[in-house]
């Protein structure tokens, strides 16, 4: 067979990426979810509710596929509730395409919290120490990343197909309408700065403002993605994803702040979360969205303040190895300050903030 790709969350800002990377080289992808979102017209879309094991095997019934990408994720109101639905979506998936004999290669994209712990108990354990390297594998704590490990890892060995998983850290790139999307959050959050005269305030807490950190550009991550498929050292193995240089916020807000034409506001140390503060944010959006032209009015569709919050708000320095990676053979490497501003100038391309 041709490279028959299947992209779970293939609207996603993982997803998505991923498509273009793969469509790009060639790939047949076809990308199965619940059908609210749209995707590329170059996408097979497959609809089907990946918490229903007869959903997912009545849509993939006599679909043959070569590589599983599964990028997506259901959010739920307590750890115990994201195990038992996540890991089942995961073996739905598998339990439908790995037993057609075709499928060579499954790719799990996860994330950090595999080191810091779930939301619910974020960085509130024994965290390893920095950088993250994957041999310090997981913590003593329920995390529904562990369960879809578990059940990619059980399919692949019966099954008898490759895997391998992916962690990347909070990831830039351009999707609409997802929960986990710190660069859209922050070019919606300088538009309304500098359109309604507040301050670009730091929303984070002092470690962040002070420590190295790094992030995962979603074009890397597909790069990434698409060579851990292919790779015969890849095989079996996880990965930390990252672009491969190191920042600290007080160096790059300032940056962001230019970027928009706005100054940056002095930091006390004093986390001031966005949630908070953007609660009245919909209808000065709306009406910015309107004056400009905009195609996206409704704020809850392009900001999660949420989990911009969660990522700024850390106790501690988050910094992570590629090793791994490089050693395997994946030297590629993304400029952070250059995958904002490709963001940026791409959402005002697209007229989702105002050039």
């Amino acid at each position: 067979m041709d490279k028959q790709a299947l992209i779970i969350g293939a609207s996603g800002i993982v997803g998505s990426n991923l498509a273009d990377r793969l469509i790009a080289n060639g790939w047949h992808v076809a990308g199965l979810s619940r059908g609210r979102s749209a995707v590329s017209p170059a996408i097979e879309s497959i609809a089907a509710d990946l918490t229903s094991a007869q959903s997912v095997s009545e849509a993939l019934a006599g679909k043959r596929f070569t590589h599983v990408f599964l990028t997506a994720w259901s959010r739920q109101a307590t750890e115990k509730e994201n195990i038992r639905v996540n890991g089942a979506m995961v073996r739905h998936v598998l339990d439908a395409v790995g037993p057609t004999g075709t499928l060579q290669h499954a790719a799990l994209v996860t994330g950090l919290k595999h080191y810091l712990g779930p939301f619910e108990a974020y960085a509130t354990g024994a965290v390893p120490i920095t950088p993250f390297r994957e041999e310090q594998g997981r913590q003593p704590v329920d995390n529904f990343y562990y369960e879809q490990e578990d059940r990619l890892f059980e399919a692949a060995q019966r099954d008898g197909f490759s895997w391998s998983v992916h962690r990347p850290h909070t990831i830039i790139g351009y999707a609409l309408g997802n929960a986990m999307n710190m660069g859209v959050t922050l070019a919606v959050y300088a538009t309304l700065c500098k359109q309604t005269g507040q301050p670009f305030v730091f929303p984070g807490s002092a470690a962040q403002w002070n420590s190295l950190t790094d992030m995962t550009d979603a074009r890397l991550l597909a790069r990434h993605l698409e060579w851990a498929a292919t790779a015969e050292n890849a095989r079996n193995e996880d990965f930390n994803v990252v672009n491969g240089d190191v920042f600290r916020w007080q160096w790059l807000w300032p940056l962001i702040a230019g970027y928009f034409g706005i100054e940056a506001a002095p930091f006390d140390g004093t986390v001031r979360p966005l949630e908070g503060r953007m609660q009245d944010a919909g209808n000065a959006w709306s009406e910015i969205a309107a004056r400009f032209g905009l195609k996206e009015a409704d704020i809850g569709k392009l900001a999660s303040w949420w989990h911009t919050d969660a990522d700024l708000g850390r106790p501690m320095e988050v910094l992570t190895d590629m090793t791994k990676s490089r050693v395997a053979g994946f030297l590629d490497y993304q400029s952070t300050p250059d995958a904002f501003f490709a963001l940026f100038d791409r959402l005002k391309a697209e007229r989702i903030i105002p050039q």
